[in-house]
């Protein structure tokens, strides 16, 4: 059943209540990895490849050994002990055979294949000492041809990255009924085709990554202070690639300064830095630079799709046919694969009658940085490709693409429905939504608006970003509630806050269901050994989990107290009621408060046998199905002919999230999540040259979005409550990107329509939007 929201006005769910998070972080008072210190601690950096592909001859690390504080250098043949992660989604190619190349390398042996594969550890008295001594360190390199673009990597003769991995695909997978879907395209009225690029991008967290790693020898336990997106994910993943039982790796996550998908991992320096911690039995520290941030840490998307979508002669979506490249990078992380193959088939159907969808995607090892999740792994993609082709269809039928949308959206009144991917939607209202987006964006009026425009030389374009997202596959979730002596209440769950603002909403669930001063509510993150379980956070599941175990939770806690108070207020238990705060007998004036009760359990000195002797709870939520996302954006660009510069000048996003504990928080993610989408949409893309060398390595290369290019947002929640969880809450951490994307690109395409342009790739720099309007 969904959570009953309590008569409390100022901290409940649906309040936009100030984050709680934010006093300490502004006032410099969090606690990041790098800020963590032990007595003792070493340090260490990392030397790295500095070509893209090539037979390691030598590596001569005499000179940095005897340079003044250098305690120990580590390369790959110290390492071969431990096992290489491996995906943990073991797909099968469409000819039966297993992935290739499934397994990330801790540090490069024999060959190098990206610039900033690892090569080895140096350890140091001094970070100083440590940086000094990895120059010093000589690896001499014979280079090879480096493949680098996935659809040209899979061509006759291009650079092979592994020599098991015949035409470096590692995975030829497709879903759906391929052979279908041609024969419909076939014979379909009309057809619209497009090539469409997901280009390349940069996480770019504002905090390098770091860590600091312990060895207990005593007890032969390691501990690792160290960014996460999930305490239970990473200390699962360290053990098993060091080889020790889990309860033997303790680790701690503080403050995480951004993530996006990327510090979920198990990257090689970790594995070689326990290891290095163990032998020297000294705690060592490590701390990228921005610069090694660009080479080392997982890039995100980096796909290329040739789709055709079919309609029949009155615009109804008859089939969606995909065929492209995922480009893996030179190695396989845990979601490389899952991305390219499985989520962007199973998001692009999004809120459309699609009834028959295939798709073929070649995930292609190379020569570059390997790809990881970024905010969305496959959801904004394959909701991407799905709006562009609507936009596309119109064209090509010449029927307006609103209407197009509204004649091929799942109704309401066919909900639930279950898809071709087997997804089933519970709820939601897509027509009503997309009209209340467009009424929002004042639609109507952007005429007027696009002949001021011009007026001023400027060409204007709107853009609509109809997406929904199938949320990240369930997990275990913990919700424990602890009434503590001084009259706090501490919770603990087993998601992880790097953001998104968990001590508000969660405190606001309590709120609500137990009427808890919200001031007396602490949030407990982070600690594999306080915690006892954990989903950790991805794929916007955190509210739903840890909100839905937290209302279990309270339940359990109401169940007892009404236990508890029928002794302390001499009442049979039938007769005890529960509001928000207190239990009270009915019909009478005598009541107790929660935090009352719970001192009075704590301090009791006799209590009866059958009388509960504390309020506290520990309890786990049995992981609630997916859920579904959805929302419509409209974006309006101005762009300047002359300059090609492109302005978002207005941006309307109208959200069905569910229950939304707190509207501001939810806001927050919709700004952000759209600043990451007009980014990549109209700035950022990671470039390589034909060797493999990365050429937009800094800021001054590598172009992002600034606060000043933000455009004035305006945000509406029209909810649809999903049944699928008792919170009734959706997700909405990877929205933004999900809508933003095709929004910002179809309004780019509206404004270039009338210079002939039909079709833009992203990214949509000034320079390719200048040719563009200039008919070059």
């Amino acid at each position: 059943m969904n959570a009953p929201i309590a008569n409390i006005p100022e901290f409940s769910i649906g309040k936009p209540v100030r984050r709680s998070e934010d006093p300490a972080l502004v006032q410099g008072r969090g606690r990041y990895s790098d800020d963590i210190a032990v007595e003792g601690q070493l340090y260490g950096v990392v030397v790295r490849s500095r070509h893209a592909h090539g037979a390691i001859t030598s590596i001569d690390a005499d000179e940095a050994r005897a340079m003044p504080g250098v305690l120990a250098i580590y390369t790959g043949a110290d390492l071969t002990a431990y096992t290489p992660a491996k995906s943990p989604f073991p797909l099968k190619s469409d000819d039966g055979s297993p992935m290739r190349g499934n397994g990330t390398m801790f540090f490069a042996t024999g060959k190098v294949r990206y610039v900033g594969d690892p090569i080895a550890l140096v350890v140091a008295e001094s970070e100083i000492a440590a940086r000094e001594a990895a120059e010093a360190v000589v690896v001499d390199v014979d280079p090879l041809p480096a493949a680098v673009d996935a659809r040209e990597a899979t061509a006759a003769g291009a650079p092979q990255v592994y020599a098991d991995v015949p035409g470096n695909v590692a995975l030829d997978h497709t879903l759906g009924d391929m052979a279908k879907a041609r024969e419909i395209i076939a014979g379909a009225k009309h057809v619209a085709r497009l090539r469409i690029i997901d280009n390349r991008v940069m996480v770019a967290a504002m905090e390098p990554r770091a860590a600091l790693f312990e060895y207990d020898a005593a007890n032969e336990r390691f501990t690792a202070h160290m960014q996460s997106q999930g305490v239970f994910g990473m200390r699962n993943g360290l053990a098993a690639a060091m080889g020790v039982p889990q309860e033997k790796m303790h680790v701690l996550t503080s403050q995480v300064g951004g993530s996006f998908g990327m510090k979920g991992s198990v990257f090689p320096e970790y594995i070689a830095l326990l290891h290095a911690a163990r032998d020297l039995r000294r705690p060592i520290k490590f701390t990228e630079t921005r610069s090694e941030s660009f080479v080392s840490d997982h890039h995100g998307r980096d796909h290329d799709v040739d789709a055709e979508l079919a309609l029949d002669a009155d615009g109804s979506i008859l089939a969606l046919r995909m065929t492209g490249y995922a480009n893996l990078g030179a190695y396989m992380t845990p979601f490389g694969v899952l991305i390219g193959a499985i989520n962007i088939h199973r998001n692009a159907q999004s809120v459309y009658r699609t009834p028959v969808m295939a798709t073929n995607i070649k995930c292609v090892l190379t020569n570059t940085s390997p790809i990881g999740a970024y905010r969305g792994a496959g959801r904004p993609e394959g909701n991407y490709i799905m709006e562009r082709m609507i936009e596309e269809a119109a064209r090509v039928s010449g029927i307006d693409s609103i209407a197009l949308r509204r004649r091929n959206h799942i109704r309401s009144e066919e909900l639930p429905f279950t898809t071709g991917v087997g997804t089933v939607y519970d709820c939601g209202d897509f027509t009503g939504l997309l009209d209340a987006a467009l009424v929002a964006a004042d639609y109507k009026g952007f005429a007027a608006r696009k002949a001021e425009s011009l007026s001023r030389g400027k060409l204007r374009g709107i853009g609509v970003g109809q997406y929904l997202e199938i949320t990240a596959p369930p997990t275990n979730e913990l919700g424990e509630i602890i009434f503590e002596e001084d009259g706090s209440v501490t919770m603990r769950t087993g998601t992880l806050d790097f953001g998104q603002g968990h001590a508000t909403t969660f405190a606001q669930v309590l709120v609500s269901q137990l009427g808890l001063p919200f001031d007396k509510l602490r949030l407990v993150q982070g600690d594999s050994d306080q915690i006892r379980i954990g989903g950790g956070t991805g794929g916007s599941k955190s509210t739903m989990a840890s909100g839905s175990a937290f209302i279990e939770a309270s339940e359990q806690v109401i169940e007892i107290g009404k236990r508890a108070a029928s002794h302390l207020l001499e009442a049979a238990v039938s007769d005890i009621e529960f509001s928000p705060g207190a239990f009270s007998v009915a019909g009478t004036d005598r009541s107790i408060g929660v935090i009352e009760l719970a001192k009075r359990l704590r301090t009791a000195t006799s209590l009866p046998e059958d009388c509960p002797k504390s309020l506290d709870v520990s309890h786990v939520h049995k992981a609630s199905p997916s859920a579904y996302p959805n929302g419509c954006h409209v974006a309006e660009v101005e762009v300047d002919p002359e300059t090609g510069m492109v302005a978002v000048v207005r941006y309307t996003l109208m959200n069905d999230f569910g229950t939304v504990v707190n509207p501001m928080i939810v806001e927050g993610q919709g700004h952000g999540g759209v600043m990451q989408a007009i980014g990549q949409a109209l700035l950022e893309r990671v470039v390589f040259d034909d060797e493999g060398q990365l050429i937009t390595g800094s800021f001054a290369d590598y172009a992002m979005p600034r606060a000043e290019e933000a455009p004035p947002f305006v945000v509406h929640n029209r909810p649809t409550i999903t049944r699928t969880n008792p919170l009734g809450a959706k997700g909405c951490g990877e929205a933004g990107c999900a809508g933003g994307l095709p929004s910002v690109m179809n309004a780019l395409v509206d404004a270039l329509k009338e210079r002939g342009v039909t079709h833009v790739n992203m990214p949509a720099t000034p320079e390719v939007v200048w040719r563009l309007a200039n008919g070059m």
